[in-house]
């Protein structure tokens, strides 16, 4: 157990904790439309894609692009940084849930430290 100064565990601390399940940013989505009463095919009318693809993103079936992010950005006026870096953050996540992968990245690091 790491303990801070002020006695805390710090696997305890907010910023060092991750969500079990990392949250899709079709989520968000999904939130955003509700809120503000717009249905999804509307939502895909308006912008000029199919209502599947608007489904998917928002059941994390399919991946927020810079395309996406734009059309999002110009209809619902949230920029289209914030889209790719929730999409980013959620792709990180889901890399870093990959017990193999971690394995194999530590590996390479150890390997990496003695050259």
């Amino acid at each position: 157990m790491i303990i801070n100064i002020e006695g805390v565990n710090s696997r305890m601390i907010a910023n060092n904790l991750t969500a079990s399940q990392p949250m899709h940013p079709g989520e968000l989505l999904k939130d955003e439309l509700e809120a503000r009463g717009i249905s999804q095919k509307a939502f895909s009318e308006e912008i000029g894609i199919r209502p599947s693809i608007i489904s998917e993103i928002i059941h994390g079936k399919r991946s927020i692009s810079i395309e996406y992010a734009m059309l999002f950005e110009a209809a619902l006026d949230i920029d289209a940084d914030f889209w790719l870096k929730l999409q980013s953050d959620y792709d990180k996540e889901v890399v870093k849930a990959n017990k193999s992968f971690m394995q194999r990245l530590n590996e390479i690091r150890k390997v990496a430290a003695f050259l």
